[in-house]
């Protein structure tokens, strides 16, 4: 008997509905779980588990598991948690003994101190269930929060995830979604079409491209359920199991003394032109190797993980190639989550900094760049993790504050001497400061430049800064990478605390 049931579990919804997931280009629950996880390592919990509801004649329906696949398993050694909703049993609605096996391996994922992995794929609440599936949603929010910043969480869009049930993935680490089979939205395109009479598509509304590049909710885009699954696996060789661990290191090929001379040509001579922050980043890290997070969202603010001398740390950057790497109110509030997720879990943070301010502008001002700028501020000054930065080019007014400077306790502070730091550019400066020269000059060409040039002279270079200790040392571009990993292993033992208190009250 009880090889019969398990076998019928292992079924799912029966044969048919397997075709038609197959059909739809999605894996089951559990060919989900086996490819997620190492070879054999994976030990179901409740698999026996059926539903409690005896209306609507769902007593007719039993499927072993209802619906959902979870327990626990390796991912390159190391312990983790997973629950995978199963489509072919009942849409893979969430009902009260579904939600009750997910908690069951969240609240042990806590005790053990091991991440938790979501595969989504759900119709919603069972509405034959009313207000008990909606019990068990609160159920599962109460413990994604709980779990915040004390084991990684990570959820992964492979199909509908509708209503209430976005609100998991949302407060969760990372967020994945599966391009054209996985859409997230709290009301669907119908809904929307007879209230406020927009039409608008499933893939337009909620979409992986669009919570990836539009909305900023979704962190990686996968082409498929399997190029999901290992960005998965990627993700979880940068971070630790939880947050009293240090991320995993490795052994380093790559020369931890290693020279990069093509770093001494990167930056322009003019202070207006473009280049791409990923070549210095790229330059850097251990075998030229950055793990990018959000690449489609505020693309002015670069964010992700690397390793340097075999360490794993996390890269916040100004991008000069899109925005000339302002700070506006998406790229705020993309660095400031990942910032406090590194802090969270004792990954040390790397800054490299060209920031010529905030972005102006009225839909700016009014959509609250104040709140959202000081939401960055706010994570740097925070975090107590080591941290670095590395003024490449413009450091101007606040936003050379807010970008990791000494003032908020930053560790070391490095500068190159193409390094620009002042309260704004020389044009704009001498446009303030020379104002009635400049008004009065026979020739205000001749006497504008005459100004920027002195102004340059005195402030866009790094060595007032440096005479002040708000940078630590000018550097030769070539000597990057090395200066990185030997501040980072001076800093590997650092202690810090913040005040004691509940907690702070971040500008949301």
């Amino acid at each position: 008997m009880l090889r019969e049931r398990s076998a019928e579990a292992e079924q799912g919804g029966g044969a048919a509905r397997v075709e038609k997931q197959h059909a739809a280009g999605k894996m089951t629950a559990r060919e989900r779980i086996e490819f997620l996880l190492d070879e054999g390592s994976f030990e179901e919990f409740d698999k026996l588990v059926v539903h409690r509801s005896r209306d609507f004649d769902l007593d007719k329906q039993i499927y072993p598991g209802d619906g959902v696949v979870t327990g626990h398993g390796l991912i390159d050694g190391r312990n983790v948690f997973v629950f995978a909703q199963d489509f072919t049993v009942f849409g893979g609605s969430l009902s009260e003994t579904h939600a009750e096996k997910i908690c069951k391996v969240m609240d042990l994922a806590m005790k053990v101190g091991a991440p938790i992995i979501g595969l989504n794929d759900s119709g919603g609440a069972r509405i034959q269930e009313g207000v008990v599936s909606l019990g068990g949603y609160a159920d599962i929010f109460l413990r994604n929060t709980l779990a915040s910043g004390v084991v990684p969480q990570i959820s992964c869009i492979m199909g509908p995830c509708a209503g209430g049930a976005v609100y998991s993935p949302a407060i969760t680490d990372f967020n994945i979604m599966v391009k054209d089979t996985s859409y997230m939205f709290i009301t669907g395109p119908e809904v929307i079409r007879t209230v406020t009479h927009e039409e608008v598509s499933k893939e337009e509304l909620g979409g992986a491209l669009t919570h990836n590049s539009v909305s900023g909710v979704a962190h990686f885009a996968a082409d498929s359920d399997e190029h999901a699954l290992r960005i998965v696996r990627e993700l979880l060789s940068f971070i630790p199991a939880n947050n009293m661990e240090d991320p995993p290191a490795i052994v380093a090929s790559d020369p931890i003394d290693r020279v990069e001379s093509k770093l001494n040509e990167i930056v322009p001579e003019a202070s207006n032109q473009p280049y791409d922050i990923r070549e210095v980043i790229n330059a850097v890290v251990d075998d030229g190797y950055f793990f990018e997070v959000q690449e489609l969202f505020a693309p002015n603010l670069v964010v992700g993980f690397a390793r340097l001398g075999g360490r794993s740390v996390g890269i916040v950057a100004n991008q000069p190639a899109y925005l000339a790497g302002v700070l506006d109110i998406s790229a705020s509030v993309k660095g400031a989550r990942f910032v406090r997720f590194c802090d969270c879990f004792n990954v040390p943070l790397v800054t490299f900094e060209d920031v010529p301010g905030f972005l102006p502008g009225v839909s700016q001002e009014h959509g609250g760049i104040i709140t959202h700028g000081a939401k960055l501020l706010y994570a740097f000054a925070e975090a107590t993790v080591p941290k670095v930065t590395v003024i490449t080019r413009k450091a101007y007014g606040g936003a050379y504050c807010v970008m990791a400077s000494k003032h908020i306790r930053t560790d070391v502070n490095f500068a190159w001497p193409s390094a620009e730091i002042a309260v704004m550019g020389a044009e704009g400066a001498v446009g303030v400061l020379y104002r009635r020269e400049l008004s009065e000059a026979q020739d205000k060409d001749a006497a504008r430049k005459s100004r920027v040039v002195e102004f340059e002279e005195k402030f866009a270079n790094p060595y007032i800064a440096a005479q002040r200790g708000f940078v630590d040392e000018v550097i030769e571009p070539a000597q990057t990478r090395p200066k990185l990993i030997r501040a980072l292993s001076l800093l590997e033992n650092k202690r810090d605390t913040n005040p004691p208190r509940k907690h702070g009250n971040i500008p949301l």
